[in-house]
């Protein structure tokens, strides 16, 4: 770092006196402590991914995982816990397999995606026709796929911010829809993940009204690799894959959001609104995604609280089915419209150490964002001019058009876990999940005693 920017970098850290929030004088060592022992986080995920495992979107799975969380939330001490239910349509995946069967026969592994349609028990087997790319996909002429299977590559590469995921998400996310209007019989893809593991990455695809699904599936990234090379030897003999998916829809099925509050002070004031989500896909334990975040959100509540009742009320929001179409999200969202929030906060983006700040209040709101900034350098948090635009369970806030933050946690490792069976406790990083709850203390302490408008950007 250059003289210039150093100095820079402390201007933009010094925070008029006036501007620094009323928090408790023991805030900043409940942060500092918890850096070091916080156990409610781990307690949290060690917990539910153990006596509850795997929690499907729409499953009795889910339900359990429901009522664990709530027995959990009561004996820590949360006040107004709760359930608020939703319906949901409900996708679970059968067997599974696929297999080259000329001209190199061998097997492979894959996974279905989440909405994909069923080949039937005895699967069917067509010609592979393969696409690198989601573009190459698109350019491909109507009915150009009749009959055939549709493999498109598209690899991901690790990014510290996951902006990878928005370059390769789109050949799972609308990928095989594309492949279906074209004729397709079915579309397999690259996992949308950075790891070389033999295990494939799920997660939901979409068809449009009209749109008949069809089988979709992902191969894992070696499986990938090894099917790529197929075509560059095969000398322009065509390559024939067998897939048998049988995946079924159960219609609609319970689920729901689980709530619960750290009451403030001043009830008339909004809340302080910490979302995560509590579902999970099947294939791992759902450590990673996002049993952490819920550890997280939690823990930093409960430090806060014990600081001496908070300006603000802090409000959880562990919500439901956000894997299979943020159905959670929008159930919340519908309803509370009518009840303000004064900002919102998500952690579903692993474990990993945080290490930016981001606002959607940093030029409107500085004196604000300042105090934050300087609370959590200390952490190895960077203050930022990128502007939050919130967790995928915070439609609420952004529908008010409300404050938001974000915590930016390192992803660097999170798409080598992301929806596979990987992802278990021994994932987590006890380390760097205190450091996050460390963070999240510091920060929910000083918005839930912030009196003033957040005032975001408009």
């Amino acid at each position: 770092m250059t003289r210039f920017h150093l100095a820079a970098a402390l201007s933009a850290l010094a925070i008029p006196h006036a501007a620094i929030a009323h928090v408790p004088a023991t805030l900043a060592q409940a942060a500092d402590t918890a850096l070091e022992n916080d156990g409610i986080a781990w307690d949290f995920v060690e917990g539910i991914t153990t006596e509850v495992g795997p929690r499907q979107a729409g499953t009795e799975a889910e339900a359990r995982g429901r009522a664990w969380a709530m027995r959990w939330l009561a004996a820590q001490g949360f006040a107004r816990v709760a359930e608020e239910p939703f319906t949901m349509d409900t996708w679970i995946r059968g067997e599974e397999q696929a297999a080259i069967t000329a001209p190199f026969a061998q097997r492979l592994v894959v996974t279905a995606l989440g909405n994909s349609g069923a080949t039937g028990p005895r699967g069917l087997e067509a010609e592979v026709v393969y696409f690198p790319s989601h573009a190459a996909l698109q350019a491909a002429p109507d009915g150009s796929l009749a009959g055939k299977i549709a493999y498109i590559g598209h690899a991901m590469r690790p990014t510290q911010d996951g902006s990878g995921y928005g370059f390769a998400g789109p050949a799972r996310w609308t990928g095989p829809a594309i492949a279906a209007r074209k004729g397709a019989a079915a579309v397999v893809i690259r996992s949308i993940g950075t790891d070389h593991h033999r295990g494939a990455h799920t997660g939901g695809t979409t068809f449009p009204e009209g749109v008949r699904p069809i089988p979709a599936a992902a191969l894992s990234n070696p499986d990938a690799d090894n099917l790529e090379r197929m075509f560059r030897r095969a000398a322009g003999q065509p390559i024939r894959m067998r897939l048998v998916l049988t995946p079924r829809q159960l219609g609609r099925t319970a689920s729901g959001n689980v709530v619960a509050e750290v009451p403030g002070r001043d009830p008339s004031l909004p809340p302080v609104l910490l979302a995560c989500h509590l579902d999970s896909w099947d294939l791992g334990t759902g450590a990673v995604d996002d049993a952490a975040g819920c550890g997280i959100i939690a823990a930093a509540a409960l430090h806060v609280g014990r600081q001496g009742t908070p300006l603000r009320t802090i409000r959880l929001l562990f919500a439901g089915a956000e894997e299979t179409g943020l159905w959670g999200s929008r159930a919340y969202a519908e309803a509370h419209r009518n009840e303000r929030f004064a900002v919102g906060l998500e952690s579903d983006f692993g474990a990993d150490r945080i290490w930016r700040l981001d606002t959607n209040f940093t030029e409107s709101n500085p004196a604000l964002y300042r105090q934050l900034a300087a609370a959590v350098a200390r952490f190895g948090v960077a203050p930022s001019r990128e502007v939050a635009t919130g967790g995928a369970d915070l439609n609420v806030i952004r529908e008010q058009g409300g404050a938001l933050v974000d915590l930016q946690q390192d992803g660097t490792r999170y798409f080598d876990l992301h929806h596979t069976p990987e992802d278990t406790l021994d994932k987590v990083d006890p380390v760097q999940l205190r450091q996050n709850v460390a963070v999240w203390t510091q920060v929910v302490g000083i918005l839930a005693n912030t009196a003033g408008e957040f005032r975001p950007a408009e």
